[in-house]
């Protein structure tokens, strides 16, 4: 039976960056992982990219039942941090839309991976790939079983992840080791993911398959500006992955397909300056024309401008600027960028990640109930709570 000083389950972006951080302070590591590939989501990220993190990562951009959970972690280890270590290794950056940080060039991600790998290997970490966990169990020690062999210490660290991208090896293992220790679960459910439709809406959506807009979406209450996108079973695209997260069964979805602009005034001095334009025309003026196509027939309106009462051209603006739609449901934990919800928060110290009532015991990363918005956050968070528990351990 091998011993070590900690025990890192689960080998992606918060579990390497735990591992490293922990061997560096020369602690004795062995890094769990049970795909044959380290960061597999790392990779994939960003279109192979890798959107590594957000200069605007700010705590209330993180939903939790604990909104003030995830203060400390991130202050202590910041988007500065992680771009200062990627500078570090000289790998090339560039900065997108909104604050979010992505590496230059195609299959970019793997240098991040093989950054956070160099950074364990300095620290003197054990790897084992395909380590399959068998079983855990505690006595003064954690003792865990392999398919590879049995290895035990005093502190041990789930960071296998959510419930997210299954076909990359997501399963619940952290959950079911948390539960078996105490450690409750809030609500889990998919996030950042896309909004499908019944069959009423798709009757109009679906022949709109392929268009994108800019749009502000709101879901609860809170409303993104972004790009969205129809699709054969709904909407996807930035501003819907935001406002997913933000969605509950049963509540409406609300679409300003021209955010920022006065449709009822625009379409009333149309209604002047070009009174035989088709209403479809004037509305191809600002969006896609598949899309006008599609407004002007559900509103009644495949007819000059001219032949529409301002009332009628009112109710119109409405449907454009505060269009409410009723998703039925979301693509699932296969299209989910990230899992919410995970590890109350509640059993868990927020400087160090370690569970309150189990010593020894730590959860870092997507497993804990504190989900990011789009565009680097849920990284951060990985890279943030698994440091913390790397300087814990």
């Amino acid at each position: 039976m091998e011993e070590f000083d900690a025990i890192v389950i689960g080998g992606g972006a918060a579990g390497l960056m735990c591992a490293g951080v922990a061997g560096q302070r020369g602690r004795r590591v062995l890094l769990l992982e049970h795909n044959e590939r380290l960061g597999e989501k790392i990779l994939i990220s960003g279109g192979g990219r890798c959107n590594f993190t957000n200069r605007e990562v700010r705590p209330e951009r993180f939903l939790s039942d604990n909104p003030h959970f995830a203060k400390s972690a991130l202050a202590r280890y910041t988007a500065a941090d992680f771009l200062a270590l990627v500078e570090r290794h000289r790998i090339p950056w560039y900065e997108k839309t909104l604050g979010q940080l992505f590496c230059e060039g195609v299959g970019s991600a793997r240098l991040i991976v093989g950054m956070l790998t160099d950074e364990c290997v300095r620290g003197g970490v054990v790897i084992g790939m395909g380590a399959h966990v068998r079983d855990v169990r505690r006595t003064d020690r954690f003792i865990v079983d392999t398919a590879r062999g049995v290895v035990t210490a005093p502190a041990l660290v789930l960071a296998t992840g959510g419930l997210s991208i299954p076909k990359m090896g997501a399963t619940d293992f952290a959950y079911r080791i948390a539960a078996q220790f105490g450690l409750p679960l809030t609500e889990i459910a998919p996030a950042l993911v896309p909004l499908t439709f019944g069959e009423e809406d798709l009757a109009w959506m679906q022949p709109l398959s392929g268009v994108s807009l800019e749009v502000a979406a709101t879901a609860g209450r809170a409303t993104f500006r972004e790009g969205a996108l129809f699709t054969h079973r709904g909407l996807s695209g930035p501003a819907i992955l935001q406002a997913s997260s933000y969605w509950r069964a049963g509540e409406t979805l609300t679409l300003d397909l021209a955010p920022g602009e006065d449709v009822a005034a625009f379409l009333l001095e149309r209604k002047r300056s070009r009174p035989k334009a088709l209403v479809k025309t004037v509305l191809a003026e600002g969006l896609p024309t598949r899309l006008a196509d599609a407004l002007a027939a559900r509103h009644g309106a495949d007819r000059p401008i001219a032949d529409m009462r301002d009332v009628a051209l009112a109710d119109l603006a409405r449907a454009i600027s505060a269009l409410a739609l009723r998703p039925v449901g979301d693509e699932g934990f296969a299209k989910a960028e990230v899992t919410r919800g995970g590890v109350d928060t509640r059993a868990l110290s927020s400087q160090t990640m370690e569970a309150r009532d189990v010593p020894g015991l730590f959860v870092i990363g997507e497993a804990v109930d504190v989900t990011g918005w789009l565009g680097g956050y849920n990284f951060q968070w990985a890279w943030s709570s698994g440091w913390c528990a790397g300087q814990a351990l």
